[in-house]
């Protein structure tokens, strides 16, 4: 925050000294609108959908200009949202909620573009990912999964959003444990979480932001768990690299605007999210949900990006899925 902290005070220290102390970006960004709406390209009640409505709700309270309204708009495993992002006018009245499917859809062939069709503002918060099970499978851990898995290749059913970061997951998985599963393809967290819960797979992804509760309540099982450390929410649950699978993996959210936004709207959003970030209730309420505000900004956040598209398309042509455009 510091860089773009101290042009802006700087600037404004050139119109007068008592606009100095204005709030930050007020004078460079030119946002034609009273509201802005921030598209989440997943449905309503999944982890995503949360994460994003607490930050808007705060920003709100902080009142942040515009004000954020959230426009969910599921389908095609987030792609929706994303072109209709992309062919927004470029005029800091659309934002784009980001994580890596962002990568991995242009990876396997969904769509041509990635997260450099964008202009990247911050990175919002980290959520680790559990490998989850309905409660009547017969392992209790990823150990025990993998073996079901190799008594019976192709066969252990695997639900996911297909070339989605759920779906990246169990590939590396299988890279890793040398298994093959079966993937079932549902649109989202919510879809995916109902067919755990109704028993129509064995396993997916879940992530503490959406899973806790039912964790909690017996109704789905933790196998294992993709953070480096065990998580103090689960603390029973085994990391993935106790088990004895080398992966360390999480949904890394963030906010992205049209491509060829004014640097002046870019810097204000960087300072409303850098604003939130600092909030000791948006802390709280993230970390009740199982994650931790991770804030990057800038060419530090394209930076993560460009890395992490690099190192996973390794990765996809390793595994055989990859088809990028």
């Amino acid at each position: 925050m510091k860089k773009g902290l101290t042009k802006t005070v700087l600037v404004a220290g050139a119109i007068s000294v008592a606009a100095a102390f204005a709030p930050i970006s007020a004078f460079a960004a030119d946002i034609p609108c009273s509201t802005a709406k921030l598209i989440v390209p997943w449905g309503a009640g999944g982890g995503t959908d949360v994460l994003f409505r607490i930050f808007a709700e705060t920003a709100n309270k902080q009142g942040a200009k515009p004000q954020i309204q959230v426009v969910n708009m599921g389908g095609q495993g987030g792609n929706k949202g994303a072109k209709e992002a992309r062919k927004a006018k470029a005029d800091g009245c659309t934002l784009f909620a980001i994580h890596q499917s962002a990568l991995t859809s242009n990876l396997t062939g969904r769509v041509d573009f990635t997260w450099d069709a964008f202009e990247p503002v911050a990175m919002l918060t980290r959520t680790p990912l559990i490998v989850g099970a309905n409660p009547d499978v017969p392992y209790n851990n990823t150990t025990e999964m993998v073996a079901n898995a190799k008594s019976r290749p192709g066969e252990l059913l695997t639900g996911g959003t297909l070339g989605s970061t759920s779906h990246f997951f169990f590939l590396l998985i299988e890279d890793a444990t040398g298994t093959k599963l079966k993937h079932i393809s549902y649109d989202g967290t919510r879809q995916r979480m109902t067919a755990l819960l109704a028993k129509t797979i064995e396993i997916g992804e879940i992530n503490l932001a959406s899973a806790k509760k039912y964790i909690q309540t017996n109704e789905l099982k933790a196998l294992g768990i993709s953070t480096k450390a065990r998580h103090p929410d689960i603390p029973d649950v085994a990391t993935l690299q106790e088990q004895g699978i080398d992966i360390v993996y999480g949904t890394d959210r963030g906010i992205m605007l049209p491509k060829g936004t004014p640097k002046a709207i870019v810097q204000h959003y960087v300072d409303v999210l850098g604003k939130v970030a600092k909030d000791p209730a948006y802390r709280k309420s993230i970390e009740a949900k199982g994650s931790t505000v991770e804030y990057i900004y800038g060419d530090t956040y394209a930076k993560y990006f460009d890395d992490t598209f690099t190192k996973w398309k390794a990765i996809a042509k390793k595994v055989g899925v990859y088809k990028g455009k």
